[in-house]
């Protein structure tokens, strides 16, 4: 279990500080564009991170669960065969994406700005954007696979480095770009938005020299095994090519899982606001919800992307070895990480919403922004989990299902998102995502336990001890809020703002981690990793 916790720290960590840097940057970028500026880089990103799920066709992850397979056998060579198979592949897709990206930029424009009588972003601005987003589908797919083949390794190293120091590059050229644009050369936001757009090729060049590195390094030690195997499975490259296919496809569905729900608001969200009188106000609501209050909201989720990465071989060895006992080890400890971290961390989210979206983002708006976020923040239990029980299957060989799933919820969200607009307003696309990505989170959970007749007793026992820490954790921000909110007035000043939301973050975090800790709760859920606490706190 050890090299699980290590595996999903290191790959936690590495993501988490990605998303961390990811949010961070938008204080400055949202200062220099703000919220129409966001909604228009939405615009380009939602219909790119879609391309980029399909040009990769799910391989990437495929690859590490291949690998991982193969390697438990004692087959190096068929592993090394697959991961050149999928790099010509990948160049191949990534180019063919790209032209689809980008000849097809301005229908999508078109129909995505339904109406220019409402708001400052024009279809043109919009076909700008997109078209400097799609370079970065020339190499992201091949790039990708090769973090795929260390993660069947379970060396979870050259995916973590390479992924920061692509953010890095990313966000320096980002800031760069659009403070050179907007202030010193007097440019518009469509500009700026879109070079901002274009730094999604620029990270990739980053990352990919950091793979190359790890590769020139490794390269040794992995011919190696391959000359010492002693036998090899000799399988045809056609049935190796249909073996990899047959686990990539589902993989496909799980990483388009948000950007589609998202662009199922891109495509609706403007038309079902000016229906029911709002037009005015939908690009702040679009904005707030798709780009700055999803960055605030997805840092809780960060470490069920970094879990899924690195307990899919170990889950996969165990499913190959009909080790159940460990499986099932495995499958709960996965689960009961998610739930000891993201459920205090979204519902504290919830609780400091206004002080959260006001102390980043600035308090323009903020009798918008900050309830929307307020309703988001819940909904990053519901992105982990279902993360996490789209990998379990996929460890478990029940892949296919991921595609019934989130089929499912993406019906769900695509029935009811535009009459839940129209009945609750902006926060309506937010109750319809939570509906989609819940309806997908149910299914899998079923599908887990049908299966492989798993167990949940365990993980239900410790999320009722988990639901009792955040209750009091509540309680104790809620006294916070009381006390500040008497002398700070958070809706018109930003340092208020960043007062109430250190005070609350210090005391509801400090309050939850004692209990989690005295009870040895966090010692239960994972490991021997909490050393640390024991130089703070005294059991």
């Amino acid at each position: 279990m050890s090299n699980i916790v290590r595996g999903t720290m290191l790959l936690t960590s590495a993501t988490f500080l990605s998303k961390f840097l990811g949010m961070i940057y938008l204080i400055p970028f949202n200062t220099l564009v703000g919220e129409t500026g966001g909604t228009l880089y939405s615009f380009a990103y939602i219909p790119y991170n879609i391309f980029i799920s399909i040009s990769t066709i799910g391989v990437p992850l495929a690859v590490s669960k291949f690998v991982s397979k193969y390697n438990s056998m004692g087959d190096f060579e068929t592993g090394m065969r697959i991961y050149k198979t999928g790099i010509s592949l990948m160049l191949v897709t990534g180019f063919i994406a790209f032209l689809g990206l980008f000849f097809g930029a301005e229908p999508l424009a078109n129909f995505i700005i339904s109406s220019e009588d409402y708001g400052d972003i024009t279809r043109e601005e919009g076909t700008m954007v997109i078209r400097m987003v799609s370079f970065a589908l020339l190499i992201i797919p091949a790039m990708s696979i090769t973090r795929g083949f260390f993660q069947g390794y379970e060396s979870m190293g050259p995916t973590a480095v390479s992924q920061v120091v692509e953010q890095i590059i990313r966000i320096v050229f980002i800031l760069a770009a659009t403070f050179i644009i907007m202030k010193i050369m007097g440019g518009t936001v469509a500009t700026a938005v879109g070079f901002s757009a274009f730094a999604a090729f620029i990270g990739a060049l980053g990352s990919c020299a950091v793979l190359w590195y790890y590769w020139r390094k490794r390269k040794p030690h992995i011919q190696k095994q391959v000359k010492q195997q002693k036998f090899s499975q000799d399988i045809p490259t056609k049935d190796l090519i249909t073996e990899l296919f047959r686990y990539a496809g589902p993989f496909v569905i799980v990483g388009i899982a948000t950007p589609l729900y998202q662009l199922v608001d891109t495509l609706t969200f403007q038309r079902a606001m000016i229906a029911i009188g709002e037009g005015d106000n939908w690009e702040i609501a679009l904005g707030a919800i798709n780009v700055f209050g999803h960055k605030l909201v997805i840092i809780p989720v960060t470490l069920a992307t970094g879990l899924s990465l690195a307990i899919l071989p170990a889950l996969t060895k165990s499913f190959t070895t009909n080790n159940r006992q460990v499986l099932n080890q495995q499958i709960n400890q996965a689960l009961q990480i998610v739930l000891v971290l993201v459920v205090p961390a979204a519902v504290g989210l919830l609780m400091l919403s206004d002080s959260a979206y006001g102390a980043l983002y600035g308090t323009k708006n903020l009798s918008i922004t900050g309830p929307l976020l307020g309703w988001y923040a819940p909904v990053a239990l519901l992105f982990a989990l279902f993360t996490v029980t789209s990998s379990i299957l996929q460890g478990i060989n029940q892949q296919r299902f991921a595609v019934v799933s989130l089929t499912g919820g993406l019906l769900m969200k695509i029935l009811f998102n535009i009459q839940l607009i129209h009945m609750f307003g902006a926060k309506g696309a937010i109750f319809g995502t939570a509906l989609a990505v819940g309806t997908a989170v149910i299914l899998n959970l079923w599908r887990i336990g049908v299966s492989i007749r798993f167990p949940f007793n365990q993980t239900l026992k410790r999320f009722v001890l988990i639901f009792i820490f955040t209750v009091i954790m509540c309680i104790a921000i809620w006294i916070t809020k009381a006390i500040f909110g008497s002398f700070l007035n958070i809706e018109e000043d930003r340092l208020s703002a960043v007062i109430m939301l250190v005070a609350g973050v210090a005391v509801g975090g400090g309050v939850y981690v004692w209990f989690a800790y005295e009870s040895t709760l966090l010692d239960r859920v994972l490991g021997n990793k909490v050393r640390v606490l024991d130089k703070i706190f005294r059991r």
